[in-house]
């Protein structure tokens, strides 16, 4: 994984629903990976979010414990990262 500089291999696909407040922020799959070579993280999740679409990377690292919260994380990440721009 180019990214992380380290090395990945994709395990599963998860169905991630993440709502807030009553609406629905994202919904799709989260690509899984096993990390070898990284320092800290043995495991990684990714996915796509927005228009334009950006490719989406988060490690499992504390919060972050499995896919439905490494979206939280990544959700509330680009949500703070649009309302800078305005």
């Amino acid at each position: 994984m180019q990214l992380h500089n380290c090395g990945a291999i994709w395990i599963k696909s998860v169905p991630v629903h993440e709502v807030c407040k009553g609406k629905t922020v994202w919904q799709g799959d989260v690509e899984v990976y096993d990390l070898s070579g990284h320092p800290k993280a043995k495991r990684c999740y990714g996915w796509t979010f927005g228009e334009p679409e950006e490719f989406i990377t988060i490690l499992e690292l504390p919060p972050v414990t499995d896919a439905q919260s490494a979206v939280k994380v990544g959700v509330s990440y680009q949500i703070k990262k649009l309302r800078a721009k305005k």
